[in-house]
């Protein structure tokens, strides 16, 4: 069974225990005294059915149902219905990247979502995962059970990066897959067209969910420290390469770096969508605790 110390040395735990992460936006269900809720009190009264997704606990299966339909439907409760928060990690290509300062990118990714699914667990708020490239690959509902912890840490566990990404049709599909309103955290480096990306953000966004991008850097990436002639690799398609002097292109790199960071925050802004910026060579629960004290500030 997985473990919390088989992704984060037992330092990191120590920094993060008992941390508060609260919703800024008004929830489904019952108040845990954390979170905004549109309903009033708490009550364990059954609520309605929904069909069976993968991940499901078998007992919740209504068989009544299933006797007269031949089809899986699960029973919920509103007790079930405390805060939804949905890990989405990015495991495509490009998050195989490792400069030589830190860890692959989507090393530092997986282990940040093993911080906040603790985090959140801690709290008895509901955690889910999904794990994705070009398509969703691992959809877990989310469960508030301390066992549903060890499901998220082994998935995090068993994946590994893909090829190529499509991360504004990903977020397209899940905003049709994800029905109740909740808190989503995309970690991910962001690279898509802008536009796009800002769109399906959108969508999201009128679908009441409140959304917080960690964007995962290495120091390369940032910096261009390059200097000699190099074979640039695209690392979601390893027939696509260049032969590149890095003097020639620093300068045009680096206003191009700048373009997209501009634009991609200043239009989650607009959508009211924090964007944190994580970089692999600095120390994850520093970077965590940093910003949740920011947004407890806030």
């Amino acid at each position: 069974m997985a473990k919390l110390s088989d992704l984060l040395p037992a330092e990191d735990l120590l920094q993060l225990s008992g941390l508060p992460l609260f919703a800024r936006t008004v929830m489904e269900g019952f108040s845990t005294g954390l979170h905004a809720s549109p309903n009033k009190g708490a009550s364990v009264e059954f609520r309605q059915h929904r069909p069976y997704v993968q991940g499901d606990e078998i007992k919740r299966l209504d068989w009544k149902i299933f006797g007269r339909s031949d089809r899986f439907y699960i029973r919920e409760y509103d007790e079930e219905t405390n805060l939804r928060a949905t890990l989405l990690l990015d495991a495509s290509g490009s998050m195989n990247y490792q400069g030589s300062k830190g860890v692959k990118k989507f090393e530092h990714a997986r282990k940040l979502a093993a911080a906040l699914a603790y985090v959140l667990t801690g709290q008895q708020d509901a955690v889910g995962l999904v794990t994705f490239d070009s398509k969703v690959r691992e959809f877990i509902p989310c469960r508030t059970k301390t066992s549903h912890l060890h499901n998220v840490l082994e998935t995090l566990l068993k994946t590994e990066p893909g090829a190529e990404t499509s991360l504004a049709a990903v977020l397209q599909n899940l905003a049709s897959r994800i029905k109740k309103r909740g808190l989503l955290m995309l970690m991910t480096d962001g690279f898509d067209d802008v536009g796009e990306l800002l769109q399906a953000i959108g969508v999201l966004r009128k679908r009441g969910h409140e959304i917080i991008v960690f964007q995962i850097w290495d120091r390369d990436e940032l910096e261009f420290p390059f200097s000699r002639w190099a074979r640039f690799e695209n690392l979601e398609n390893f027939e696509d390469f260049q032969m590149l002097d890095p003097a020639a292109i620093r300068q045009r790199y680096l206003q191009a770096l700048e373009q997209f960071r501009s634009a991609l925050t200043e239009g989650l802004s607009k959508h009211q969508v924090d964007l944190v910026p994580i970089v692999t060579d600095e120390p994850l629960a520093h970077a965590v605790k940093s910003y949740l004290a920011l947004r407890m500030r806030r």
